[in-house]
């Protein structure tokens, strides 16, 4: 049986190739934290199970120190040039975007119906993380995709990859810190006193106040905590079980699904999102990439609060039916 931990196996090959591809990079003067970065990361994914919350603790300080410490390096791997992929680009147009799109394609696929594929009786994908098992499956399909329709060179794929990874650097792994961070909250009973506090100064009473309380409280702490996968626990706890589905008989799929759309609206309005917001506004070189609220959130900012206000219809609309 496929399980999660295939997935695991993958992703963390995948770091440890960086890490051997950044120790053999002379051009970048940082190359040994990078390798060591990167290696750290692959150890996490490839033996975080076997390890246990010790090992997984110190992998996760040891991580905060490299990054900490001076940052990270940007490499230049030896790949095809600017001109090869100019030349490249102009010969196939927009039929380039095709293997990344198979990403989404197999994990919408997947989650639909992965888990009723079956060999000799028995199922071949874990029924419980059908999703995640699914967007890897995407990512090696596109991958292999890419490769025997492009034909680069060997390495190509991994020194592009590194070169990504180096120019997001720490705030790669920023989804998962935070993520962290939201169930460590959860486990704190954070939710249970954010909950009783907006019960003593907002009355919900009424279940349009509710929603409006949860979608608005999701994206003010994902704009607090960068991502809303550290505010969904938070929220959820406080106002989304008790209030919406346990008071109002709310349909929890549709709440919880809408309410984190809801937190992605705070997202595109918070520097702290900084491997959405910060990262690609240096990777651009944007001329006012270094404010506190830089050209892209500003940018972004209307359509979050348009974004906000339709998924409050939405869940007021569709979730008490």
């Amino acid at each position: 049986m496929i399980t999660l931990e295939w997935v695991y196996v993958f992703a963390g090959l995948v770091f440890a190739a960086f890490a051997a591809l950044s120790v053999r990079d002379p051009e970048n003067p940082k190359r040994l934290k990078n390798a060591a970065f990167w290696g750290l990361l692959a150890v996490s994914f490839l033996f975080g199970s076997c390890v246990g919350d010790l090992g997984n603790g110190l992998l996760v300080i040891g991580l905060a120190m490299l990054a900490g410490f001076g940052g990270l390096g940007q490499g230049k791997p030896a790949t095809t040039g600017p001109e090869e992929r100019q030349a490249s680009a102009e010969r196939r147009g927009n039929a380039l975007f095709l293997p990344a799109l198979i990403i989404p394609a197999v994990a919408l696929i997947g989650t639909l119906w992965l888990n009723e594929v079956e060999i000799g009786g028995r199922p071949l994908f874990d029924a419980k993380d059908p999703t995640l098992i699914a967007l890897g499956l995407g990512v090696a399909l596109a991958l292999v995709a890419g490769v025997l329709w492009l034909r680069p060179p060997v390495l190509a794929p991994l020194q592009e990859g590194r070169r990504l990874m180096d120019g997001v650097g720490w705030a790669a792994i920023l989804p998962q810190m935070l993520a962290s961070l939201g169930a460590v909250f959860l486990l704190a009973g954070v939710g249970d006193q954010v909950g009783r506090l907006i019960s003593e100064y907002v009355p919900l009473d009424g279940r349009l106040i509710a929603v409006i309380a949860y979608c608005v409280g999701m994206a003010a702490f994902t704009f607090i905590m960068g991502n809303a996968f550290a505010a969904f626990p938070v929220m959820t706890a406080a106002v989304g079980l008790p209030f919406l589905v346990a008071r109002f008989g709310g349909d929890p799929a549709i709440v919880c699904a809408i309410g984190m759309l809801a937190g992605f609206c705070g997202t595109l309005t918070t520097p702290m999102a900084a491997n959405f917001n910060v990262v690609p506004a240096n990777l651009l070189e944007l001329p006012d990439r270094n404010a506190p609220f830089n050209g892209v959130i500003r940018a972004q900012i209307p359509t979050a609060v348009l974004l906000l206000i339709g998924n409050i219809v939405l869940m007021y609309s569709l979730a008490f039916r």
